[in-house]
């Protein structure tokens, strides 16, 4: 029983994540029948459609696509910053043991394609592209995962969610290095200095959603104009926000109980309103309600839904739209050097990893999760579908062909990754596991 309930925010997380899998593959096709549609200008035409403002000191004025890309995907890696730090703090990551397993996952599903890639990569123009296969989409392959039940252990999941997060870590950080362009020192530094009073005012246990997003907003936008990538900033910004409940659970209810006292020996009006008695009464209920909550889990909470079903299938709608036809010239070899390193590199690199890991005693994994499931799981990290046609968007930005190849290399390869790992796992000769995760 203590088990089922310690599990179901994470059994929550999972079948929002599922079911946010299912509206990126609906989204997706959209996508690519639009794109290749009679109306396939409307397509582009709608995403190239300028939004903003100019004036004569300031000017913030970009297509629909990039408020798409560079703000939406701030949110989106806001959330996984929130992600992070919890798990840090007290979640999977929280010590050596636990992040062991999952570490030695992700640098392998990391450093393999991105070797991978190099060493098949024949054209210099096509090199930035390095990082486009190291980012696991964590909806699609957990949506893979929810459509075979009982047949994959919870500790399974567990691991994946760990590895994807972990891998995610190292995808913001490459972004954040490689994929920024030329520095404004000066933008850079005060965005610096507004992150620096978030994280004080943070450690001294001051929290304000207004002001987490007035200074959101600006370090935002100093981001963009320093040259680092804005969505760097949504990560950053998410660490600073609280953890820790201002009051226990049992300060909590005491309080509750003597509410609930009061508002039963408060007036009751004939009218289908309050008193001025239950009113004060509700005012300090959400008082305490406020403290009784994690700043951080509740934001992580209330944002969930919208990254999982608004901003995620909009981001795919948005962008995996490649116009597929005989007229328009794509790069074969990026094609296939991408689909190779999401299918072979991932799967070599964290199955290898995991098993040498294993063998040397440095990591030690659950007794419900054999080798043939780690295989299976190694496939479905190279559905590399958001985070990696993200990077591809930033390392060519100024080459549509190079995109548009790209991204017919992360549906090819994610394609084929999905399939593998779906029967592999699905033939697993491991008896099925019992789950509490209906």
């Amino acid at each position: 029983m203590i088990k089922k309930v310690f599990l179901t925010p994470f059994q929550k997380f999972v079948k929002i994540e599922s079911f946010s899998g299912i509206l990126l593959m609906i989204t997706t096709l959209i996508a690519l029948i639009w794109a290749n549609s009679p109306y396939g200008e409307s397509y582009v035409s709608i995403w190239q459609y300028k939004i903003g403002f100019t004036t004569d000191a300031f000017e913030l004025n970009k297509p629909l696509i990039l408020w798409i890309n560079d703000g939406f995907m701030a949110v989106f890696f806001f959330l996984i910053g929130l992600e992070i730090k919890r798990e840090l703090l007290i979640g999977e990551l929280n010590s050596v043991k636990k992040i062991a397993f999952p570490l030695f996952g992700a640098l392998g599903g990391m450093l393999v394609p991105v070797l991978f890639f190099i060493f098949l990569n024949q054209n210099p123009e096509t090199f930035k592209g390095w990082g486009i296969p190291m980012a696991t989409d964590i909806a699609f392959s957990l949506a893979i995962l929810k459509l075979l039940g009982n047949r994959v252990p919870l500790s399974l999941k567990i691991f994946l969610t760990a590895f994807a997060i972990v891998d995610d870590i190292g995808a913001v950080l490459v972004i954040a290095v490689f994929y920024s362009g030329s520095l404004n020192l000066m933008m850079l530094l005060s965005a610096v200095l507004l992150l620096a009073v978030l994280y004080y005012l943070s450690f001294k246990g001051f929290y304000s959603k207004f002001l987490l997003v007035s200074f959101g907003i600006i370090v935002w936008v100093l981001f963009l104009k320093s040259g680092i990538h804005p969505t760097v900033a949504g990560i950053l910004l998410a660490f600073s926000v609280p953890i820790r409940q201002k009051i226990d659970t049992s300060t909590f209810i005491d309080n509750l109980v003597s509410i609930t006292e009061r508002i039963k020996q408060s007036a009751v009006l004939d009218k289908p309103i309050l008193s001025k008695e239950q009113i004060e009464e509700i005012d300090d209920l959400e008082d305490w309600t406020n403290k009784y909550q994690s700043p951080l889990q509740h934001l992580e909470h209330k944002l969930h839904g919208w990254v999982a079903y608004f901003i995620i299938p909009i981001f795919a709608l948005a962008n995996a739209g490649v116009l597929i036809s005989s007229d328009v010239k794509l790069d074969t070899a990026l094609i296939q050097n991408i689909v190779i390193c999401l299918v072979l590199g991932n799967s070599v690199g964290i199955s290898s990893i995991v098993f040498i890991a294993k063998k040397l005693k440095l990591v030690e994994i659950p007794e419900d999760i054999n080798n043939q499931q780690i295989i299976g799981v190694s496939f479905l990290a190279g559905i590399g579908f958001t985070m990696a046609i993200f990077i591809a968007s930033l390392a060519f930005e100024n080459s549509p062909m190079y995109i548009d190849s790209a991204k017919v290399g992360i549906l090819i390869g994610s394609l084929i990754s999905a399939v593998i790992g779906y029967l592999i796992l699905r033939f697993n000769k491991k008896k099925k596991s019992i789950t509490t995760d209906n």
